[in-house]
């Protein structure tokens, strides 16, 4: 490794550096980093804004695009955006200005956009040379105040210009529109809340800073998204989630029964859940009844307009509008669970997940410091003018001697200096004084203005000086908010509501719309998978992909659950209605399940509800499992068996009260079944000891009917003196008896 030298001088030519490559790339992967963090992906906890956002409204303000002013075109911004402020593509920086004026993505739109700002079915907005903004009512709120010193201001990234650092934010924007962004290493994910709602527990704080999450949460209920829906999450998860600032809302469409006549009804989708595409959920539908994973519906059409309007229709007039939409909660994004990752930087610009309460104390303490900053500017402002108006009001008592000097002094505003003891902007201020001015009536109005000015200056003095006054102030201001944001105005008012999950049991009215037929199900040594009607009577007829082979044929029905174990220890549940026919060669089964190359399948049988198996890895440990403690309903399976590099063997059903298991190296011990735990899952207990290699294979039997085992030619062999091979279990056993398998097993593979 190169010692490290400093750089050369610029009178040494090219300035190259001489370090370890190892530290010149951490070092500048970490500024990256820190970089990505800061100025990109995670918002401010003070005004709930990215960079960009932040930059966009700021360029807007200073074009002067007011609620009230005329639309300018988006390009415009856009490009001032990019030119003063933000040195990335104009598409992102357009993409950013978009969502800031969708009201399905914003709970409090920040921009007015004018021309097609794409829509709820996920189409994209027109290009920005076609459409026009401006800010809205909720932005001037977030602005007020920038132009009083209100926030600090830096230097843009050529240095030409300034950019405020954060917006003064009047309401709590962080989590009334919430947020999300993904940085290195570190993640970000905040959902909409009702301003109103947040503006209530500010206030509450106010006044009891000691105030716990419960007490906050009597006022901010929960999110409130843009699209409405309903929030199904249970109120202690949610008291949790804002605890610790980690968690998970779950969220349903809002839907209705509509009477269609004759006994027979429809289901209407008013409102879907947040950030979910209203198209790629009609084809989501669509696919599962194409697809057969959604029995109980029978067709789904799109009737929106301006406002949503899916219909769904059962596939029997029998089934229960309860059931139907239970099952498709399960099965569809018609119910979503929105991540709670309240992943911010908080006022020095260091990144840290905050709890509700640490994310309103945040606002509050920076609403705090903008009123006091303010206070400062209009205070300087006042003693700036009240300076003047003294210089003025000089000057009217010595009217005829300031005019004599005006007159006949070579240097006027020297004299008027030296004379009456004034300062040079006070001398300035008089000589600029028309003689319009001069009249009585313009002196008795400057001596109101200096009263008026006098009585505030007093005021703000007194502000400065007291903490609970500015706290008070602080309320004062966030009322006179929530008129324009509340939930009495029709902006403000809440649009998702809240209500406990129904206890339907949609799987077994799922199930028992599935017609009970026998079938038979085909797994390829390859992994490919299909499931033929009926039963298979000749194995050797089944016809494969060049090179493949059968490698499972199990017996089942359309209702069964197929459970399949994988060599790592895990169990994945299918059910065989879901199976592809077997017209063709059916389909991959790592489509299905989330199953790793490296990974083999080692059993496959159909579920029987109550059954126990015995469940062992080739180290030579297991344990009796019961089948339901298999099941699960996710792609990545259930980790049962603890297991080693070596993996697991078949399993076996508990058909008798005793064990025989062989080794690789050809050892047989016999004990009773007895002496294995009954586990939902782990590694289990020692079956048998061996010096070198594992477990080779195992069977059940009953000590009733005795051992059997079955030769190479498919002939069942009675085993009679079974009872010699007994022993302890963990033991070594004994060699096999003469005429055992050469190939270890008791069965033929």
């Amino acid at each position: 490794m190169s010692k490290h030298v400093p750089p050369p001088s610029d009178d040494d030519g090219d300035r190259i550096i001489n370090e370890p490559l190892t530290e010149a790339l951490s070092r500048r992967y970490l500024a990256y980093a820190l970089s990505t963090i800061t100025g990109r992906a995670l918002p401010d906890v003070r005004d709930g804004l990215k960079p960009v956002h932040r930059r966009l409204l700021f360029a807007m303000r200073q074009l002067r695009l007011d609620p009230n002013s005329s639309a300018k075109k988006s390009a415009r911004v856009v490009g001032d955006v990019i030119g003063k402020y933000h040195p990335h593509g104009d598409t992102a920086v357009y993409e950013a200005l978009v969502r800031l004026a969708q009201d399905f993505s914003q709970r409090y739109p920040l921009i007015n956009g004018q021309g097609n700002f794409g829509n709820i079915d996920g189409d994209n907005a027109a290009a920005m040379r076609y459409t026009e903004c401006k800010l809205t009512e909720a932005a001037q709120l977030l602005l007020d105040g920038i132009d009083e010193d209100a926030v600090d201001f830096r230097s843009t990234y050529d240095g030409e210009d300034e950019e405020p650092v954060v917006l003064p934010a009047g309401f709590p924007n962080l989590l009334a529109n919430g947020s999300s962004g993904i940085a290195v290493g570190m993640a970000t994910s905040i959902p909409p809340h009702n301003a109103g709602e947040l503006i209530d527990a500010c206030l509450l704080m106010l006044d009891a800073p000691d105030v716990s999450t419960a007490d906050l949460m009597v006022h901010v209920k929960g999110p409130d998204f843009p699209t409405g829906g309903v929030i199904v999450e249970p109120h202690a998860s949610m008291v949790e989630t804002y605890e610790t600032g980690r968690g998970g809302i779950r969220t349903r469409a809002t839907w209705t029964r509509e009477d269609t006549g004759r006994g027979t009804y429809q289901i209407v989708i008013t409102e879907i859940p947040y950030q979910v595409k209203k198209a790629d959920l009609v084809e989501q539908l669509a696919n599962l009844i194409e697809n057969k994973r959604a029995p109980l519906l029978g067709d789904v059409r799109d009737e929106s307009a301006e406002d949503v309007r899916l219909i769904l229709e059962p596939k029997s007039r029998n089934i229960e509008p309860e059931v139907l939409m239970e099952s498709l909660f399960k099965l569809s994004d018609l119910e979503t669970r929105f991540p709670v990752n309240l992943n911010v930087l908080d006022a020095r610009g260091t990144p840290r997940v905050m709890s509700l309460k640490e994310a309103l104390r945040a606002f509050l303490d920076h609403r705090r410091e903008v009123l006091v900053r303010r206070a400062r500017h209009r205070l300087a402002k006042i003693e700036a003018r009240l300076h003047i108006l003294d210089g003025l009001l000089i000057a009217y008592l010595n009217l005829d001697e300031v005019i004599r000097i005006v007159r006949h002094e070579s240097e006027p505003k020297a004299k008027l200096i030296e004379t009456f003891t004034l300062s040079e902007l006070q001398a300035d201020a008089i000589l600029n004084t028309r003689l319009r001015q001069l009249a009585r009536l313009e002196e008795m109005e400057i001596r109101r203005e200096h009263g008026e000015l006098s009585e505030e200056r007093d005021g703000l003095l007194k502000l400065l000086e007291s903490e609970p006054r500015q706290w008070k102030l602080v309320g004062v201001g966030l009322k006179e908010v929530k008129k324009v944001l509340g939930q009495e105005t029709k902006l403000g008012a809440r649009r998702s509501i809240f209500a406990d999950a129904p206890d339907v049991d949609a799987e077994a009215a799922m199930e028992a719309m599935i017609p009970r037929e026998p079938i038979t199900v085909i797994l390829s040594e390859r992994g490919w998978i299909r499931a033929a009607k009926g039963k298979v009577d000749d194995p050797s007829e089944l016809k494969f992909k060049e090179g493949d082979k059968l490698g499972f044929i199990v017996p089942a029905e359309t209702t069964d659950k197929l459970l399949i174990l994988a060599s790592d220890g895990r169990f994945f549940t299918i059910g065989c209605d879901k199976l592809p026919s077997a017209r063709g060669h059916g389909e991959p089964l790592r489509l299905m399940i989330d199953l790793e190359d490296q990974v083999d399948i080692i059993d496959v049988f159909a579920h029987k509800p109550g059954v126990r198996r015995v469940l062992a890895s080739k180290a030579g440990y297991g344990f009796i499992l019961n089948e339901d403690d298999a099941v699960s309903a996710r792609r990545a399976g259930k980790q049962v068996l603890t297991v080693d590099k070596r993996g697991a063997v078949p399993t076996l059903a508990v058909s008798g009260d005793h064990m025989a298991v062989i080794g690789d190296n050809g050892k047989i011990l016999i004990f009773p079944v007895a002496e294995l735990p009954e586990m939902p899952r782990g590694k289990g207990v020692k079956l048998q000891a061996y010096r070198e290699g594992g477990l080779r294979d195992a069977a059940v039997f009953s000590a009733e009917t005795g051992a059997t085992w079955i030769d190479p030619a498919g002939r069942t062999r009675v085993w009679g003196e079974w009872r010699d091979w007994l022993g302890r279990r963990a033991g070594a056993g004994k060699l096999a008896p003469k005429g055992f398998p050469t190939s270890k097993r008791f069965k033929p593979k």
